[in-house]
C-alpha cells in the first residue's frame, strides 16, 4: 500500500516537472515512486478481480476457469 505522503510526493514531482523540470535525483525519485504506486495498484486490482463472478444474462456463472482456480487456491 502506498502512503498518502508518497502519493502527495508523486503529485508534487509531477507538477514541478510540468512547471520547471526536475533534477536527475528528482527524476529517479519520481520513477521509483511511480513504480511502487503501480505495483500496489496492480496488486489491489488482481485481488479485486479474484473476487469477481461473471454471470451471463440467463444467470449462469461464466467466470473463466483460470480465475476460478486462482480464487479457489486463495481459499485453501
Amino acid at each position: 500500500m502506498i502512503s498518502k505522503e508518497q502519493l502527495a510526493r508523486i503529485n508534487e514531482l509531477s507538477k514541478k516537472s510540468k512547471e520547471a523540470g526536475l533534477s536527475d535525483a528528482e527524476k529517479t525519485e519520481q520513477k521509483q515512486l511511480r513504480e511502487e504506486y503501480l505495483k500496489a495498484f496492480r496488486s489491489s486490482m488482481k485481488n479485486t478481480l479474484k473476487t469477481v463472478k461473471i454471470v451471463d444474462p440467463e444467470g449462469n456463472d461464466v467466470t473463466p476457469e483460470k480465475l476460478k482456480r486462482e480464487r479457489d487456491q486463495n481459499l485453501h
